[in-house]
């Protein structure tokens, strides 16, 4: 899918509209996949570029076309897709600002123990720590208040990654409490913050 952009400038001249921030956007295996298009979707309207990062399980709960729809680029899924060997390190170089949302309670530990076996752990790897790394985590609570969890999250905000929420509410388990994703317009805050 085309990732070409055309608006005309003040003098009627057809080109690419400059960009408000190069955003890449990681995907986990959450059922609150469906809050994260509501951003996505803020953030393209606000003139950023968005490209899309999807763990395999992130696919069950969303498809590739939705994000392909709300960025007008393709999803990146596999890192040993054609034309994707290196695309990681492209990603680290292009993007003013990484968020994974939603973060799941294994993407997290993942992380935190230098773990590289998927696109979104692997990105991680190669993230240059000047630029902001942002993480929305979205669990059942006890997920959240396992010991692993909580020292994973101490270890990445050590690292300089910043933790958004989670919120606390009715989760998609019927359970309730803190692990729940924030709220999306929270979300976009916080990404137009740190940009």
């Amino acid at each position: 899918m085309s990732n070409l952009r055309l608006c005309r400038n003040k003098h009627g001249v057809l080109g690419r509209p400059r960009s408000k921030g190069n955003i890449l956007f990681q995907l986990t295996g959450s059922i609150a996949c469906y809050k994260a298009c509501n951003v996505i979707s803020k953030l393209v309207q606000e003139g950023c570029d968005v490209k899309t990062v999807c763990s395999v399980n992130a696919l069950k709960f969303i498809g590739k076309s939705t994000l392909e729809g709300l960025t007008h680029n393709a999803v990146y899924v596999d890192t040993f897709e054609d034309r994707s060997a290196l695309e990681h390190i492209e990603l680290t170089k292009w993007m003013d600002l990484a968020i994974i949302c939603p973060a799941t309670a294994n993407i997290i530990n993942k992380m935190a123990a230098g773990i590289g076996d998927d696109y979104i752990s692997t990105i991680f790897l190669a993230f240059d720590f000047k630029k902001p790394y942002l993480v929305a985590p979205a669990m059942n609570q006890n997920m959240w208040a396992h010991p692993a969890t909580k020292r994973s999250v101490d270890i990445l905000e050590g690292w300089g990654v910043k933790m958004i929420g989670p919120g606390t509410g009715y989760q998609a388990c019927g359970d309730k409490g803190a692990g729940r994703l924030s709220e999306p317009d929270a979300i976009y805050k916080e990404i137009k913050k740190n940009l």
